[in-house]
């Protein structure tokens, strides 16, 4: 998973500077993918008001850290402490950072002579897609480390979580709030974050079981390192 993490921040940053140098191709591919779907939206309100619907209250990033308040809530009335603590610091530290990026780049959205919804602050990233990335990612670690092996219902919980994550960054698009590239940075952040998550998350558990607390018999641990079992 380190690749990944790598990988992902990589492009992350590649990402951020050709936004704030304002490259010519990038903005060019911007400004022809927004322009066309903004046609779009024009000419099918029906389905316009499809995504805002999608965009504003299913994928909202309200709803999504709701989400993960209530995976942490269930995982530290289950004693699974150290878990709780992760997803909800995870949580947390992508807000913050997405939050610092906006600030630091304060790129502008998308104007349009007839809008067909409308967004606050800047830009770049897309709060929307890092906020689903994170805490779909996030739920679906969590899952995995308990039911992945013996639950059915796992394939249909991962498909509608890709869907979500994919499904958001089309409705900023289309809905005429974002560039393409906010959206992407979005996606790119949010996965960094779940997997240096889950990293960091391993080694604090390898490091737990190597310094066994005074009086431990080798029997069962605290109640966070239950999250290990299902590797």
């Amino acid at each position: 998973m380190r690749s990944s993490a790598v990988a992902s921040g990589v492009l992350a940053l590649t990402l951020l500077v050709l936004v704030a140098v304002g490259w010519p191709p990038l903005l060019s591919f911007d400004r022809s993918v927004a322009e066309a779907l903004h046609r779009s939206a024009l000419a099918h309100p029906g389905f316009t008001e499809v995504n805002r619907v999608l965009t504003d209250w299913v994928w909202d990033p309200w709803t999504m850290r709701a989400l993960a308040a209530a995976a942490a809530v269930v995982l530290w009335w289950r004693r699974e402490r150290r878990a709780a603590l992760w997803v909800a610091g995870t949580s947390l530290l992508a807000v913050g950072s997405q939050q610092a990026l906006k600030a630091l780049v304060g790129r502008e959205r998308p104007h349009w002579a007839e809008p067909v919804d409308s967004a606050r602050y800047a830009a770049f990233p897309s709060g929307h897609a890092m906020t689903a990335t994170v805490t779909c990612g996030l739920l679906l670690w969590v899952l995995a480390l308990h039911w992945r092996d013996e639950w059915r219902g796992w394939g249909t919980l991962a498909g509608a979580a890709v869907v979500s994550v994919l499904g958001v960054g089309w409705t900023r698009v289309y809905l005429g709030v974002h560039w393409p590239s906010d959206v992407l940075e979005g996606w790119l952040l949010g996965w960094c974050w779940v997997v240096v998550a889950v990293l960091t998350y391993r080694w604090s558990e390898r490091r737990g079981a190597v310094r066994p607390s005074p009086g431990d018999d080798g029997g069962a641990g605290s109640g966070g390192s239950r999250m290990g079992e299902g590797r």
